[in-house]
């Protein structure tokens, strides 16, 4: 690492977590952020709602690899019953934002935050330079790329509704604002996004009949009430069908969640192991049975959707959505059930995206990202879940050229690790890749539960 800093653009998880290894290894940053906010936070750990909780056990969501009891001891933990809580989204956010500032104070003027919103970057022989929208150009001398997740995207068929209507960011301050208690709403998706939303609507005082739709209509299962203790199992040698049988065969023996959990320490492995079209059939086909069972519901979560769904005020389904027509003030969709040809109508005051974060790198429509892909300095992934980088994390030109000093972490890479958005993947891959950039030896021996 020369003198000049890194340059870390995006200030949320990844980035904000990256500053502060390569602090602690001696290393000197700048950190861009444009959002205030998000700082320390970005999406998932900014949410202001208690209801909102970690779908990961405490026990496991130390924000070092080296040190995984580091959140235990922040949030006061010592027992066994409070190492498997689940705690607010917004406490863990607290926890993030505490060790920014500690870091600062502890940096000196190693690492400095600066407001702003990237635009442009241009790679040179000894460094980087990176151009911000008021004009103003910082020299680094590498640059990573940690923008995050990109806001969703309005499925077509709702895209002409009215913003007041069709709410495409069910994050938004306003998302639930001036909704009757007893108002039918649609909720588009059916994964944790959606049960966000439910929590919220629910602690709002609303009771009104919710309908959670999505293509084959699967909602997230629950955790076990502690979490299994697996020990060190080698990585499966099948690969693609044979692998699904494998794991369905070692599910029958030992229950799904421990035959889902004993593959967490390979995902990546797994996924990099198997080609472009496999991976490509993967997503098509099974993506969404493995995010509902790997991507899981503190069992408290899990008994309240279970109770309101016994009392008939929230359905789950499969189906495609066929039409929507706004009128007197609610919103008359036409849908058609997974596996029939008919037709239902449900007639919703609200309609909420809940599809999740954009999942297609060609749509986001963010300035610095637009600026490179189109100049082709960068690449979407095969399957254009992210940005192509090598197995250093360093991007990929169109041509297929890997930069020396671009990198990429987080989500943006989503397409060459799979597994990268939750806080025990992106820790192990932020503090590779600090140690890479300050020169130092990247081996982490991996501890703790293969479970999230």
């Amino acid at each position: 690492m020369t003198d000049a800093p890194v340059l870390i653009i995006g200030g949320g998880f990844s980035g904000t977590l990256l500053a502060i290894n390569l602090v602690r290894l001696g290393g000197r940053v700048i950190l861009i952020e444009r959002d205030e906010a998000a700082l320390a936070k970005g999406l998932a750990f900014g949410t202001r709602h208690s209801e909102h909780l970690l779908n990961v056990r405490a026990s496991n969501m130390s924000a070092f690899p080296d040190d995984t009891k580091h959140f235990l001891r922040w949030m006061g933990f010592s027992t066994l019953d409070q190492a498997n809580r689940f705690v607010p989204r917004l406490a863990y956010g607290q926890y993030l934002h505490a060790l920014l500032v500690k870091s600062l104070a502890a940096a000196g003027n190693r690492l400095t935050i600066r407001p702003g919103t990237a635009v442009d970057l241009h790679e040179q022989a000894d460094g980087v330079v990176l151009t911000l929208q008021d004009g103003a150009q910082i020299v680094g001398s590498a640059a990573v790329l940690a923008l995050g997740n990109f806001p969703p995207r309005l499925p077509g068929v709702l895209s002409g509704l009215p913003a007041r209507l069709a709410v495409n960011d069910p994050w938004a301050t306003d998302a639930l604002a001036g909704l009757a208690n007893d108002a039918p709403v649609l909720l588009v998706g059916t994964g944790l996004t959606a049960v966000d939303v439910i929590l919220s609507l629910t602690r709002q005082g609303h009771y009104g009949p919710v309908l959670s739709l999505s293509r084959r209509g699967l909602h997230p299962r629950s955790h076990l009430p502690v979490g299994p203790d697996l020990g060190v199992v080698p990585i499966p040698p099948e690969r693609g069908t044979a692998l699904i049988r494998a794991t369905r065969n070692r599910a029958k023996a030992v229950g799904w969640w421990q035959a889902v959990d004993e593959l967490r320490p390979h995902t990546r492995t797994l996924w990099q192991a198997h080609s472009a079209r496999s991976q490509a059939a993967f997503l098509r086909h099974l993506r969404p049975y493995w995010d509902v069972h790997r991507h899981r519901l503190a069992p408290a979560i899990a008994q309240q959707l279970a109770a309101q769904e016994a009392t008939g005020r929230l359905n789950f389904a499969g189906g495609r959505i066929v039409s929507a027509q706004a009128n007197d003030g609610e919103v008359a969709v036409a849908w058609r059930p997974r596996g029939t040809d008919g037709r239902q109508v449900f007639h919703a005051a609200r309609v909420i995206n809940c599809t999740g974060p954009e999942g297609d790198i060609a749509e986001v429509r963010q300035p610095l990202l637009s600026t490179l892909l189109e100049r082709g300095t960068l690449r979407a992934d095969a399957h254009r879940l992210g940005l192509d980088v090598d197995p250093q994390w360093r991007v990929l030109d169109r041509a297929g050229a890997a930069a020396r000093r671009v990198f990429a972490a987080g989500p943006l890479t989503k397409g060459a690790a799979w597994e990268i958005i939750a806080v025990p993947d992106i820790r192990h891959q932020v503090w590779e890749l600090a140690r890479t950039l300050a020169g130092k030896d990247t081996v982490v021996r991996r501890t703790g539960s293969g479970e999230d």
